[in-house]
């Protein structure tokens, strides 16, 4: 795979993650708003896994020689792929609905790891996303556990 493929993928990774990172953070707001403050506590832990992730991957791509833009503001915009159906389940107060709708983000989240090691990357990077798909899923597989346990 072409350098700047890889560079195109990471990138993308790296965007997919500031996703998570915003709405675990938007999600834990929520929750602590609505009285859930040890809800509100995972999600947040979960928005620093992601920013940690965020800031591991930036560095690994240095590392290899590939420079992306970091901004919030991506080329792809403000949207949150994974995570818009956030924007409706805030609209209550039901835990359960802003948990299904971090666990749809975290579908996206698995799914975005799975394209990238999917791809012929150099073996190096590809145990380095592997090991960060094992915590993107473990975290996904919390969030539905959450979720199931608020179910009404």
């Amino acid at each position: 795979m072409e350098t700047s493929d890889t560079t195109r993928l990471l990138e993308d990774l790296h965007q997919t993650l500031e996703d998570g990172r915003q709405g675990f953070e938007t999600a834990a707001d929520k929750l602590n708003e609505d009285g859930h403050a040890d809800l509100a506590s995972q999600m947040r832990e979960f928005s620093q896994q992601r920013s940690r992730l965020s800031s591991e991957l930036v560095t690994e791509a240095g590392n290899l020689g590939m420079n992306f833009d970091t901004g919030n503001g991506s080329a792809k915009g403000s949207l949150h792929r994974g995570w818009m159906s956030m924007k409706d389940a805030l609209t209550g107060s039901d835990p359960h609905a802003i948990l299904a709708a971090a666990e749809r983000g975290e579908d996206h989240a698995v799914a975005k790891y799975k394209e990238v090691l999917d791809e012929d990357i150099p073996a190096g990077l590809k145990a380095f996303v592997t090991k960060q798909a094992t915590e993107v899923k473990a975290a996904h597989d919390k969030v539905r556990e959450l979720r199931d346990a608020n179910a009404s």
